[in-house]
């Protein structure tokens, strides 16, 4: 299940001394799927030995299908390992594996069929050829010749034979479940008929598969393959299948079809609250981080990754690799890589904040939190505030351009705090392990020297890839991907229950965010499918306000690499200047700059006063505040600190600038 990769004891290069804490041998697991039931770790066995149980029993209502439902990473592949598993103890029950992946349009119809057809026995195959060929009376003498030279031929060369004879032409297409069926009826009669034999076919990852390829595997399965003695299991989404999925283009009569293939499903649960925690731990030992995670740790990591066992493994491993390749850990101890990376996945916008990403301008985010929740302590109390405590609660409020003193009372003064945080901060506060995170990262021996490498743009790689379903939408010409939130209904960026934007915790651009190629502009090595569109944003105009430009830069190269051309003014007078030249399509501003905390309301606010822009505008800031957000709003203005979000708003603005045709 892993890997090894021992280490040497690492030096830090600052001190050339050893590091804080010994690390390693680390190593990283693989993402086969669950084989054999002594590995099965979330109780999936069971399951597995009913569904064999009920596909056995169930021989004399064949042919039917069987759908096993779970969104990406659930267990889908291990069930049906499982079950294969099982039904190997089973009399006269053979199985065949075909991955729909790894087939391309209309060759899936073909490659499921050869696939079925390649488990019969050879002179089960040589007879139903000698059959196919004596009743084609025009073909026959051509057709004796063939079925002699193929008497020595192997199960492969006779399934290519059968398929050659019975996909020749529209007729004989019409013709190929009859000899199907006549072929697989042969082969499961045995001498005492008791039992027949069972054919039960496993068909992965069909939610993967562009439309042309689902429509060829579920043709190949209900038009050609629809026959007594097979059974098909089918692993897939079927939420990604549905109209609102992946085939949201298809006509009526497809959509029927498509409800027609599956008889019946059995949906996979969440695995229970027990089960992940071990699952988890196991994963923990196996790679060498056991030490590292604690009881609060463990459960932010089971409920976050929405208990979904390919993302634990995945952020398991990325802590691994975080932890070896990146040159910055050397210096702190391996928990350190472990609460930070926690932190990025599963709290981006904080951790935007802590890095201080789109200049955001907010210094130390971590200590203005814990100081937060201590001054909200203090003013939720009846009691009076403690002489020691109140210097604490005066400099807290005098930072936030509040009174002292406010004569509404503590719930007033706290509610106008709160105003002038970031949003996130009061719901966070209540978060149990989200506080234990911070407290536990801050604990840390030199974390004060971490903190300030991560608000100095200290970048941490890309160790986690996208969810392969989200990596092969990625590579869709624009026109062809599907919408927010297909595979498994979650919302967009969320990938199965995480936060919208994790995995994009990243400077802008990481982990699916725009990078150049990103909506329909072709990537490196690529070549543009017919009728795409290489350069999407050709007809906007983007005027992008920011003191800190480099903050931007992926976006920036990313939009003028789709066809936008991205002009920069790094101060207002500059954005002015631009203007009076030229009126852009959007225009992408931060909010701290100049020395004014407010400079980019302000700014807007004088343009819209001056009649000079009354086009779509988006602020781009680390830290939205409830106060920021009304202002915006006011406005006529976005505000996000999300590089998605931006793309998304910069998509919308080029469907508007996109000349009618």
């Amino acid at each position: 299940m892993s890997t090894s990769a021992p280490l040497p004891p690492p030096v830090s290069p600052s001190t050339g001394t050893p590091a804080p804490s010994p690390r390693g041998p680390f190593v990283l697991l693989n993402d086969e799927p669950v084989a054999e039931s002594g590995a099965d770790l979330l109780g999936v066995g069971r399951a597995a030995r009913q569904l064999a149980g009920l596909l056995v029993a169930s021989r004399a209502s064949t042919p039917f299908t069987l759908a096993v439902d779970a969104g990406w990473g659930m267990g889908k592949s291990s069930l049906m390992r499982l079950v294969d598993a099982e039904l190997a103890h089973a009399p006269e029950v053979h199985t065949v594996w075909y991955n729909a992946w790894t087939s391309q349009g209309a060759d899936a119809l073909e490659g499921l069929i050869k696939s079925v057809l390649m488990r019969f026995d050879r002179r089960v195959l040589r007879r139903a050829l000698q059959r196919i060929s004596e009743r084609r009376a025009l073909l026959r003498a051509v057709r004796a010749v063939t079925t002699v030279a193929a008497g020595p031929l192997g199960a492969a060369g006779l399934v290519d034979e059968l398929w050659k004879t019975l996909s020749v032409n529209s007729q004989a297409r019409n013709e190929m479940r009859g000899a199907i069926g006549e072929l697989v009826q042969e082969w499961s009669q045995t001498d005492d008929f008791r039992p027949r034999r069972l054919l039960v076919v496993f068909i992965d990852d069909l939610d993967r598969c562009p439309e042309e390829t689902v429509l060829a595997v579920c043709e190949a399965v209900k038009v050609y393959l629809d026959v007594p003695g097979l059974e098909f299991v089918i692993g897939c989404d079927r939420s990604a299948l549905a109209p609102n999925g992946l085939l949201r283009d298809l006509s009526p009569a497809a959509s029927a079809f498509m409800e027609k293939i599956f008889q019946t499903s059995y949906r996979i649960p969440v695995p229970d609250q027990q089960g992940v925690r071990a699952y988890i731990d196991w994963c923990a030992r196996t790679v060498g981080i056991d030490q590292l995670l604690d009881e609060r740790l463990t459960t932010m990591l089971a409920e976050r990754s929405a208990r979904n066992p390919r993302r634990i493994k995945r952020l398991v491993n990325g802590f691994v690799l975080e932890a070896t390749l990146n040159p910055m850990w050397d210096d702190f101890a391996p928990e350190a890589v472990v609460r930070t990376l926690l932190l990025q996945y599963f709290y981006p916008d904080f951790y935007r904040m802590v890095a201080g990403a789109a200049g955001s301008g907010a210094g130390d985010v971590i200590a203005e939190f814990r100081t937060y929740r201590e001054v909200r302590r203090l003013l939720r109390t009846p009691d009076p505030i403690p002489v020691a405590e109140l210097p604490t609660v005066t400099r807290f409020l005098r930072e936030h351009d509040l009174p002292e003193q406010d004569a509404d009372g503590r719930d007033a003064t706290l509610s106008r705090l709160e105003r002038q945080l970031p949003s996130t901060f009061p719901e966070m506060v209540r978060d149990q392990e989200f506080t234990s995170l911070i407290d536990g990262l801050v604990a840390l021996p030199r974390s004060e020297e971490l903190l300030r490498r991560l608000r100095e743009g200290a970048e941490l790689p890309a160790a986690v890839e996208p969810e392969p379903a989200a990596a092969y939408v990625q590579s869709l010409p624009a026109q062809a991907q599907p919408p927010a939130g297909a595979y498994g209904g979650m919302p967009s960026g969320a990938y199965g229950g995480m936060p919208a934007g994790a995995y994009g915790a990243m400077p802008a651009g990481a982990y699916g965010g725009m990078q150049p190629g990103a909506y329909g502009a072709v990537p490196a090595g690529r070549t543009a499918a017919p009728g795409a569109d290489v350069a999407p944003l050709r007809y906007v105009r983007i005027l992008w306000v920011d003191d800190h430009p480099r903050n931007n830069e992926s976006l920036v190269n990313a939009f003028r690499a789709a066809g936008a051309v991205v002009r920069i003014a790094e101060d207002s007078a500059a954005a002015d200047a631009a203007l009076a030249v030229e009126r852009p399509t959007l225009i992408v501003s931060d909010i701290e700059r100049d020395g004014n905390p407010r400079e980019g309301l302000e700014h807007l606010a004088r343009l819209r006063r001056d009649g000079r822009y009354d086009g779509p505008f988006v602020f781009y800031a680390g830290r939205v505040t409830p106060e920021r957000s009304a202002v915006a709003e006011e406005l006529g203005a976005h505000l996000t600190s999300s590089g998605s979000e931006i793309e998304r708003l910069v998509l919308r603005a080029a469907e508007a600038e996109r000349p009618l045709s």
